[in-house]
């Protein structure tokens, strides 16, 4: 294998192409859109913090957002047993709690 020295007097004969940090698997590349002045507050935000990942900003703000909706499985039962009782013209027990 021939040396690959550019001109700046860098030698690329043993670079590999890819990701200088590998991938951890639990991270999926997708495309997505977002509103133009989104992405800027996201942008200024690692800006003024000097530095950082303006997607891994994004992706925590986005997980917050679920786990804060993210409805606990009592709430859900509760929920669909109401739906279910509705539906089929019950009511509910009150020695049930729903």
């Amino acid at each position: 294998m021939k040396k690959m020295i550019t001109k700046e007097g860098f030698d690329f004969s043993n670079a590999k192409r890819g990701p200088v940090i590998p991938d951890t698997g639990n991270k999926e590349r997708i495309t997505i859109r977002i509103d133009a002045d989104i992405l800027g507050w996201f942008r200024g935000c690692v800006e003024q913090a000097g530095g950082g990942n303006y997607q891994s900003m994004m992706n925590d703000a986005l997980r917050e957002y679920v786990e804060k909706h993210r409805e606990p499985l009592e709430e859900t039962l509760r929920r669909v047993i109401r739906e279910e009782l509705r539906a089929t013209g019950r009511r509910a027990s009150r020695s049930v709690g729903v």
